[in-house]
């Protein structure tokens, strides 16, 4: 069965009130980072019509990224991006999804994440995830940052939050369980980080706090 891009539109207006559903058709959102958060994040958003993704990793799909990545066996390989972009395309082709293969730093920040709604960190790296928390807020004080951190293991899925912990910066997760020997990153507390953190720009972007 085939539907066109104006007929998915109607269907996601079915779901949507008209008003709530042009809110997100006409955002634009960032996800840095297309691991276990951040390729979560991205599916969740294209499902309720989010209007632009602009999509930033350096990575290739490898099998280890399967058990908590939204990728498949026939992508192992690719750039995370262009495959997350394939599979994006394949649930809703109206949204405008840009890929950046390349790594974020300080200096291409505000190359390719100008003009945003909200910018999503979606990094493993603890290193990578202070970078660019400091240089975003810095470099853009007045669009808000939901990062995450704390979703290994399997402790209670009810550990994980979502606070505002500064201006225009939100965190979701447990804040505590970080990946170590004997407590992995596995797919249903990354899942539900990443699903705390769409359901947090989805309420930014209606006007609500996302706590």
């Amino acid at each position: 069965m085939q539907i066109s891009v104006n007929e998915l539109e109607a269907q996601l207006n079915i779901r949507h009130t008209p008003e709530v559903q042009q809110k997100i058709k006409k955002s634009r959102i960032g996800i840095a980072g297309v691991g276990g958060l951040g390729s979560n994040v991205a599916v969740a958003l294209a499902r309720i019509g989010i209007g632009k993704l602009v999509v930033a990793d350096f990575d290739l799909v490898e099998p280890s990224n399967l058990n908590r990545q939204y990728y498949f066996i026939d992508q192992i390989g690719m750039p995370k991006v262009l495959a997350l972009q394939e599979t994006v395309k394949r649930i809703n082709p109206g949204v405008d999804f840009r890929a950046v293969h390349e790594k974020i730093t300080p200096a291409n920040l505000k190359k390719y994440f100008p003009g945003l709604d909200i910018l999503v960190e979606a990094f493993d790296d603890a290193d990578q995830k202070a970078m660019l928390i400091s240089h975003f807020l810095r470099e853009f004080p007045q669009i808000p940052l939901v990062a995450a951190s704390g979703m290994a293991g399997f402790a209670s899925a009810n550990m994980i939050v979502t606070r505002k912990v500064a201006n225009n910066l939100y965190l979701c997760g447990d804040g505590v369980t970080d990946a170590r020997p004997g407590q992995g990153l596995m797919a249903p507390r990354v899942g539900i980080a990443a699903h705390h953190q769409a359901n947090a720009v989805l309420r930014l972007l209606l006007g609500e706090d996302p706590e």
